[in-house]
């Protein structure tokens, strides 16, 4: 159930960062080195810094990127480029961006979440080395600066209807845009009173991580390692608790993105052989050029159709049968899961049919991932790779049905879009030694 709490944030003081623009960034796992490159150039204060700070030749073990984040935040708070609201708050957290075709507008509200691993649904795998990495930031900083994307169900919209009116007529306390363009504004809302009518509305509404699987996990992580020193909570913003953004599936504006995938290392691998040998299980199609297939692929997304582009071929790819999901991945797995088209990608085609199993994925030996399907195209047209699978996306609903079974999809099933901004408002704890 949705505990939530109102929190005392520390934001960046617009007196002395005039453009929030350029001190914030995409989540840490979208940061590659060109977008962190062109975040050290925006600002000196930019929070690339200390989510995803640049290595040096001498790091060790006392001076590393790990370390120097904690500086970072430190120097900042005591300079008062971050400044710490007087009241606890909740923050609601709009996004207007265009999605095909469409100007659209997702509403959230940022608060503290109890960590109660027990009793929120998570749809997606996670991966080690993520999860180290974000826990060697946690203990170096005691902070949270990115959000958990958790979704609710409350078809009524009443915590919606709420917050609206909380900030009716009002100017929002943060505003940035993102690369893509997309407007990020954010309000407070420091009522006692409509914050308590806000908490009673979520009270009893199950949460989804949508996006921050691995920083749920490491929070949760960190939290085990604080109770285990004897640590306790001395506020509100503690290691018991994670900064999370809650939207609602029943508004409008709800938009997700398929994760494509491309295949590398494959030895001997031909793509002529391959389409004939998925032909035994799918339909085949030929089509004359991207355009045409991914046309194809769309307008398959309910027939399970995934397009394939190899040596110069575009293809798409439709499952006969559903039924042989029953058999690849097993009857003790839901129904909901065994006809996601990523369970069917995984288990019908890159593990029957290209030999790349579970663990060969869980260690990414033969896969990359990309939202992006002209970059696919480009890399395999390059050599860099050898295979690009383009995917539908899969539905907010689908998420939620596969958590309620107590399942995990395979890793990178979502992109929801657009991301969380890091950096518009942070959390730091306090520990009682």
């Amino acid at each position: 159930m949705a505990q939530i709490i109102p929190f005392r944030g520390y934001r960046y003081d617009p007196g002395k960062v005039a453009r929030i623009t350029d001190v914030v960034t995409p989540p840490y796992d979208r940061v590659d080195s060109e977008v962190q490159a062109a975040c050290y150039e925006r600002s000196p204060y930019n929070i690339v810094r200390i989510i995803k700070g640049r290595s040096n030749p001498g790091d060790h073990e006392t001076e590393n990127v790990y370390t120097r984040a904690g500086e970072f935040l430190h120097r900042w708070i005591d300079e008062g480029i971050l400044i710490r609201d007087v009241g606890p708050a909740l923050y609601v957290y709009h996004q207007q961006y265009l999605f095909e075709g469409q100007r659209l507008t997702r509403k959230g509200v940022v608060a503290l979440g109890k960590l109660e691993p027990e009793k929120v649904h998570a749809h997606e795998k996670t991966l080690r080395g993520p999860k180290e990495d974000r826990l060697k930031l946690m203990r170096a900083t005691e902070a949270n600066f990115g959000h958990i994307f958790m979704l609710y169900d409350d078809p009524e919209r009443t915590a919606d209807g709420m917050l609206a009116s909380a900030i009716d007529g009002v100017e929002p306390l943060i505003e940035a845009t993102d690369s893509d363009g997309n407007a990020h504004r954010v309000w407070r809302v420091e009522d006692v009173g409509m914050i308590r009518r806000v908490q009673n509305a979520l009270s009893d509404r199950d949460l989804y991580i949508a996006d921050g699987h691995h920083r749920y996990e490491t929070a949760v992580n960190f939290m085990s390692e604080c109770e285990a020193k004897g640590w306790k909570s001395a506020a509100p913003e503690s290691f018991d608790v994670r900064m999370m953004t809650l939207f609602n599936v029943a508004e409008p504006g709800m938009s997700i993105r398929p994760i494509h995938r491309m295949i590398h290392g494959l030895t001997g691998f031909d793509a002529v052989a391959f389409l004939a040998a998925a032909a035994e299980q799918f339909v085949v199609e030929r089509h004359p050029s991207y355009d045409a297939m991914a046309a194809a692929t769309q307008a398959g997304s309910e027939r399970h159709t995934f397009g394939c582009f190899a040596d110069g071929v575009f293809a798409t790819m439709t499952l006969r049968d559903v039924s042989v999901m029953d058999g690849l991945v097993g009857t003790d797995r839901s129904v909901d899961f065994r006809r996601l088209d990523v369970s069917i990608l995984h288990a019908a085609i890159l593990e029957r049919l290209l030999g790349i199993d579970a663990r060969a994925l869980e260690e990414q030996q033969n896969i990359t991932y990309t939202v992006e399907a002209a970059k696919g195209i480009e890399a395999v047209d390059e050599g860099e790779e050898q295979l690009l699978f383009l995917l539908n996306a899969t539905g907010a609903d689908e998420v939620i049905r596969v958590a309620d079974h107590g399942e995990k999809m395979p890793q990178k099933s979502t992109d929801f879009y657009p991301k969380l901004l890091t950096g518009l408002v942070l959390s730091v704890m306090e520990i009682e030694r």
